[in-house]
């Protein structure tokens, strides 16, 4: 007896083109998260995606996000141009904060850059601020 499921257990893998864009750029503004009151993320060091005709991303670097105020959650969604997504919620921003934040631990290689990046929902947090 043969398993025909098996065939279609394997995630579709997507590389970007022209059909579906993604560009990376570095965003030279100064960016800035807040919830609850609290700054999370404070950076100079944000990346900028812009996927197809989706609105454009801003990625922050962990290393300028206050992860002791985050918490992971056991959401996970699929990309098939960037791979797995995993998610953070921010407790003191209450229900609404819930997986506010995701990020590509193991981003496919066309989307490289945004290892080791957040990126915030901005219905999710109180605030996303670009500054000069």
């Amino acid at each position: 007896m043969s398993n025909s499921n098996s065939v279609n257990t394997a995630k579709p893998v997507k590389v970007p083109g022209s059909d579906h864009p993604i560009t990376i750029e570095r965003n030279t503004s100064r960016v800035v998260v807040t919830v609850a009151g609290q700054i999370v993320a404070d950076t100079r060091d944000a990346l900028t995606l812009s996927e197809a005709h989706y609105p454009p991303v801003l990625y922050i670097p962990r290393k300028d996000v206050r992860m002791a105020l985050l918490e992971r959650t056991d959401h996970s969604t699929y990309c098939p141009y960037k791979g797995d997504a995993a998610y953070f919620s921010i407790p003191s921003g209450g229900e609404r904060a819930l997986n506010a934040i995701w990020t590509y631990e193991s981003p496919y290689p066309a989307v490289e850059p945004i290892r080791d990046h957040l990126a915030f929902y901005t219905h999710r947090v109180d605030s996303i601020e670009e500054h000069a």
